[in-house]
């Protein structure tokens, strides 16, 4: 994939999560740029309506990022009705915040699952399209990969855990002719940050972040700078991109939080949140399909 504007025309390109929020945006971005794109998670009627709103031959399928057999019988699907994916945008994710102590096994875990083994399930189902294609991965990660923040345990275990699975599956693949990106995101303006505001725990959490941290990014500009991530073939990218300038010096992160930690988190009195936002409920393990 070059710098020509038309490079994604006429591609397969997969998307989880893609119901809503930056999953949804990125789709409709790639569509737009000619792509066909698969679009995979466990909201059915909103997939089925992005779908239908897309210029381009795109199709759905309801799906479970943690289950191994179902992503290789889509992949399988998609590859006989939309071709070999030569674009995989691993965006599925759900969040909870609250202290860990407090926090309930299954939902903590599933967080885990989701974010983490649902990515790795995701590219081992579309690694033998890539390797055909010659394709392009892309690894939504957050400021959370690069600095780890209290209340916020499984979420933040998790998406370290994609930035370093996303940097060993690039050196494996890099010599057979495959990209591997990592996204960086900052808050995004999704169902799932709204969710969270609503929530004193994570309201506090924000508020008392730096001035640039704690800003919401709208959901449309950041799925562009996904979208031109993916056109160039970018080992990264970061948005917004100052996030870029925290990885210089992520060794002194863990000990500025603990510090600031210390002077304005001291409340005993913040509860757990459960899975945020629609799509969090819909990945609450007793309503999967």
């Amino acid at each position: 994939m070059g710098a020509d504007k038309h490079v994604l025309r006429g591609r397969t390109a997969v998307v989880t999560g893609a119901a809503r929020g930056v999953g949804r945006a990125v789709a409709c971005r790639l569509a737009e740029r000619g792509a066909h794109v698969a679009l995979l998670g466990l909201e059915e009627e909103a997939l089925a309506e992005v779908a239908a709103g897309l210029p381009t031959p795109s199709q759905h399928w309801h799906v479970d990022v943690t289950d191994d057999a179902a992503m290789s019988a889509a992949a399988e699907v998609i590859r006989s009705r939309l071709g070999r994916a030569s674009i995989v945008v691993a965006n599925a994710g759900v969040a909870e915040g609250g202290p860990f102590a407090e926090s309930d096994p299954d939902t903590w875990r599933r967080v885990i699952e989701v974010n983490l083994v649902g990515s790795s399930i995701t590219a081992r189902a579309f690694l033998p399209d890539l390797l055909e294609t010659r394709g392009y991965y892309l690894q939504i990660a957050s400021l959370a990969s690069i600095g780890a923040a209290p209340m916020m345990s499984a979420y933040c275990a998790s998406k370290a855990g994609v930035e370093s699975f996303a940097q060993s599956l690039r050196a494996e693949v890099s010599p057979r002719g495959v990209g591997v990106g990592t996204a960086y995101l900052n808050w995004t303006d999704t169902d799932m940050i709204r969710d969270a505001d609503q929530h004193a725990v994570l309201r506090e959490l924000r508020a008392h972040m730096p001035r640039p941290a704690r800003k919401v990014y709208p959901v449309g500009e950041v799925a562009e700078a996904l979208v031109r991530a993916v056109e160039r073939r970018a080992p990264t990218v970061y948005v917004p991109r100052w996030l870029r300038s925290v990885q210089a010096v992520r060794a002194l992160l863990p000990g500025l939080v603990t510090r600031l930690s210390r002077q304005e988190l001291m409340r005993s009195d913040f509860s757990a949140t459960g899975l945020l936002g629609a799509g969090g409920r819909a990945a609450v393990p007793s309503r999967r399909a």
